[in-house]
């Protein structure tokens, strides 16, 4: 799968590669355009020249998440039965997910924390999905049983329920002090073929 994050190596790409680190780790409210300048190898003025300001620095940084799950999605088979085709996607995310923990801290500070404004985000992310079960189900690969609107929540927490709930799993293990010999759990969403 190509990477989006790579695609262009452009100052503005730097910019936004170093502020979706530093968004990830500290949140936006953690990191300045300053800090995000001087983590990129670059001045302020031309932060604010590329990007105005931080709401234009933020979505940047958001539609490089978009870009890295439509990415995921186009890399997976595209032939098999719905539930196939369902479970390749899911996994290609997953994988994804799992190769870029800054997307994935970043999406677990704006999507979990009330006040960072993450509506945006997960309008996007919705939108994307919502566009993918359509597309399935006009080329016949998603079944018309339950509505879009049932489908896309149920693609949502398939494809990024166990990133949020993950750090929960393992907070509670560590409370727990987990078992001798015991592995920490770990959570995996799949999912039903009826549902498709």
């Amino acid at each position: 799968m190509d990477d989006p994050r790579n695609a262009d190596l452009t100052a503005k790409a730097k910019i936004r590669n170093a502020a979706l680190d530093l968004y990830a780790e500290r949140g936006e409210d953690g990191a300045s355009m300053r800090a995000v300048a001087a983590a990129a190898g670059v001045t302020v003025s031309l932060v604010q020249h590329h990007f105005t300001t931080k709401d234009g620095l933020r979505s940047a940084v958001e539609q490089l998440i978009i870009d890295y799950h439509k990415a995921a999605i186009a890399s997976a088979a595209a032939e098999g039965t719905p539930g196939e085709i369902a479970a390749a996607r899911d996994e290609a995310v997953r994988q994804m997910l799992a190769d870029h923990p800054s997307v994935v801290n970043y999406m677990r500070r704006v999507l979990l924390e009330p006040a960072s404004g993450g509506g945006t985000m997960l309008a996007r992310l919705t939108e994307l999905s919502r566009t993918e079960v359509v597309g399935l189900r006009e080329a016949g690969i998603a079944s018309t049983r339950s509505s879009v609107a049932e489908q896309t929540v149920a693609l949502m927490v398939r494809q990024v329920g166990e990133l949020f709930l993950q750090p929960l799993v393992d907070s509670m293990w560590e409370q727990l002090g987990g078992e001798d010999n015991a592995s920490k759990p770990v959570l995996s969403v799949r999912a039903q073929p009826a549902s498709e």
